[in-house]
């Protein structure tokens, strides 16, 4: 099942390739990507989707697809192009990161490194964490962290790997350090963004951006959480994060409906229309199997967590993915973007297509993606 859900996902990237030379998916509208220029936080993600298609199939027209976008990145970069944000792991990781990973290309390196130095910048002393949005002295976000950044930290950690720099590695450690101190809540349901004043740190309050209400468990956080964390154990090997991972693993998984793919926010009222997310458990599919790789082999949640993964994994394929619909441009159904702004309700997520993607290809070669 996971080699015929591949390679439909690499037809329908190749299409996309064939069908949009030279330009990057955005957020979907009626079940088609809106194709345009590098200018959001999601761009990445088709770039990742090509170096997996071509790490697992060997067709050269993936990599030099991929390739191609290498300059259009950098040039990003180099102007500054709405990059008043923390996402340059979701940016360069899936881009110049992997490209250098898997060509040894040092262009590419060195693009990392220039956007690994970027989300350094954005470390704010006086809150000892990354400022998610905006400018520094922002007035509503200068002092705002999101659980999402938690994905963009290994971009740091591997900038230290190649440079030595300590302050990349330190800045990465005590980010996820305070994200698990003030995102996670007693239960491991999780916050999406918190507050803290950002002239003396004082901490403020937790607060939501794309979820259902403040006090409330988005279900992408809660994701972003489960990987993010798994993967700052993985570079790290402090075990406060490991269990943290799985914690918040063990909650998503107890608060799945039925079909074992997540609605939009787990808090919300569940109605006949109420919007999934396949995104959000797609991003836990690939989190599970970061998590399995690094868990003891006695651990005793170590069978709820393979259950949970197939079943995941099994939902999405067989009653979510378009393998039915040869023409789509995505292969995830029913993801959601922010359903309260109306933005993306129901309809392909990008993200979403690439972590499907990559579960599949950990699952069925061993492939790990480039974070």
């Amino acid at each position: 099942m996971w080699r015929s859900a591949i390679e439909d996902a690499m037809q329908k990237i190749k299409n996309n390739i064939h069908n949009h030379p030279g330009l990057l998916p955005h957020i979907t509208e009626n079940q088609r990507y809106k194709w345009g220029e590098n200018g959001d936080w999601i761009e990445g993600f088709y770039i990742g989707m090509m170096w997996l298609s071509y790490e697992y199939s060997g067709d050269e027209e993936f990599k030099q697809s991929a390739e191609s976008f290498l300059e259009n990145f950098s040039q990003r970069l180099d102007q500054h192009y709405h990059l008043d944000h923390h996402d340059l792991g979701f940016l360069y990781s899936l881009s110049a990161t992997a490209q250098w990973m898997i060509t040894g290309d040092e262009k590419a390196r060195a693009v990392a490194l220039q956007a690994a130095r970027e989300l350094r910048d954005r470390w704010r002393p006086a809150i000892g964490a990354i400022q998610a949005w905006g400018k520094e002295g922002d007035p509503k976000n200068g002092g705002r962290i999101i659980i999402d950044c938690l994905m963009n930290l290994p971009l740091l950690f591997w900038a230290y790997e190649q440079t030595g720099e300590k302050d990349f590695y330190d800045i990465a450690y005590r980010h996820a350090h305070k994200s698990r101190r003030f995102l996670v809540r007693g239960d491991y349901s999780s916050y999406h963004t918190f507050y803290f004043d950002q002239t003396n740190g004082n901490a403020l309050h937790g607060g939501t951006h794309q979820g259902y209400e403040d006090g409330s468990t988005w279900t992408r956080g809660q994701a972003w959480g489960i990987y993010g964390f798994a993967l700052s154990y993985r570079y790290t090997k402090d075990k406060a994060f490991l269990q943290t991972a799985k914690e918040l693993a063990k909650y998503f998984l107890e608060h799945l409906p039925e079909d074992h793919v997540a609605y939009w926010d787990f808090d919300v009222p569940i109605e006949e229309n109420t919007p999934r997310d396949s995104s959000a458990s797609a991003i836990v599919a690939a989190g599970l199997l970061e998590l399995l790789d690094v868990l003891e082999a006695d651990d005793a949640d170590r069978p709820l967590l393979e259950a949970g993964l197939q079943r995941s994994m099994t939902s999405l394929v067989e009653n979510y993915s378009t393998m039915h619909l040869p023409d789509a441009e995505g292969l995830l159904q029913h993801g959601s973007y922010h359903v309260r702004g109306n933005s993306g309700p129901d309809d392909y997520m990008i993200w979403g297509d690439y972590y499907y993607l990559e579960a599949l290809v950990r699952m069925e070669k061993g492939l790990k993606g480039y974070w």
